[in-house]
């Protein structure tokens, strides 16, 4: 597997200074301050790049567990809630929760009661970030639904 890299640089002290982060791909590159993390301030935050990452790797991980259960998807969305507070004083992630939509049209003719509830590798996940929870729905085109509304 390959290692992959990021960069951050902040300049100045906490509340006034600011800083970049970037991958090291050069994908992406963001301003973050004092205010974008902990306030509403404009820019980005780690946590934000936190649940980004872990949304990209559930989607994959969905769509990977439906295509070996014999339903492939045309897509998998994935939005990550990524809660920071002060615990014992400190900024802490105490939750993070993925809610996905997996676009699933073969579910209408099938028994949907063998599917995932969730990717089985995401134990590995949990076990690094205990705060995780994870929710998935299959979501059918408007025009299957207009059809099949008996099916639900």
């Amino acid at each position: 597997m390959p290692q992959r890299k990021a960069n951050a640089i902040w300049k100045g002290d906490l509340k006034g200074g600011k800083g970049t982060m970037k991958f090291g791909s050069g994908a992406f590159e963001g301003a973050y301050s004092f205010a974008s993390r902990f306030e509403e301030g404009t820019g980005t935050n780690p946590e934000e790049l936190i649940g980004s990452a872990l949304a990209g790797c559930f989607s994959m991980a969905l769509s990977n567990e439906l295509a070996q259960a014999g339903f492939t998807p045309e897509s998998v969305e994935t939005n990550a809630s990524v809660t920071l507070e002060t615990v014992d004083g400190a900024p802490t992630i105490s939750k993070i929760k993925l809610t996905a939509k997996a676009s699933v049209p073969i579910l209408i003719m099938t028994n949907s009661r063998n599917l995932p509830m969730a990717p089985r590798k995401t134990a590995r996940y949990q076990k690094h970030w205990p705060v995780l929870t994870f929710h998935w729905m299959p979501v059918f085109p408007d025009d299957l639904l207009n059809v099949n509304r008996r099916c639900f």
